[in-house]
């Protein structure tokens, strides 16, 4: 199997999962017919609450863009998290051609800060905050376990304009001060129900 199909099945199983199949179990699996030739790095995240994105990765074969996408496939996955079945088949469409692209965006800005070395300790959260909380994910150096950024989803409620949900980040930069606005999409005129429901 190609590194990296394996490395996205990984990554794959264990978001699906919420790590309770572990991607050693499959990859002891996988290499059952004999031994594998490479060294692999494990990394746990069931300890710390977080979500490696590279949960097997060889020293020496790191790839930012590959790093960078299997961020944002984890990023997407929370976000669907997030919205729960009864918020998701309504906003599902507009969030994945206007939101998307732009928390895309955000991750692929905040990864070219950093060198290899620190970019390999990035962690998203597992998982999202539920009921009226705003978080959708973090993403935490998973070392000294600092927010570099935090994607949330507010409830806005103007007068006469029905319910929104406005999507925007905070960076480490300014101590997640601003909001950095990623847009809004338009619920109803009447109360959405609570996150992950």
């Amino acid at each position: 199997m190609k590194s990296w199909a394996r490395k996205s099945l990984f990554v794959l199983i264990s978001v699906l999962t919420f790590g309770l199949v572990t991607p050693t179990q499959l990859l002891n699996a996988v290499n059952a017919e004999g031994p594998a030739e490479r060294d692999v790095l494990e990394v746990p995240s069931s300890e710390n609450g977080f979500t490696q994105v590279h949960e097997y990765l060889e020293e020496s074969e790191f790839d930012r863009e590959e790093f960078v996408r299997e961020m944002i496939t984890s990023a997407e996955l929370q976000s669907y998290q997030k919205f729960g079945s009864k918020i998701k088949p309504v906003i599902e469409n507009e969030f994945r051609d206007v939101i998307l692209p732009k928390i895309e965006m955000a991750i692929a800005e905040t990864a070219a800060l950093f060198p290899e070395n620190d970019l390999k300790n990035l962690a998203i959260t597992e998982f999202p905050g539920a009921g009226v909380s705003e978080k959708i994910f973090h993403i935490k150096n998973r070392l000294t376990g600092k927010d570099i950024l935090r994607f949330h989803v507010r409830r806005d409620n103007p007068p006469q304009a029905g319910y929104w949900f406005n999507f925007h980040y905070h960076t480490y930069h300014d101590e997640f001060q601003s909001h950095h606005d990623l847009g809004s999409i338009y619920w109803d005129k009447n109360t959405p129900p609570n996150w992950m429901s």
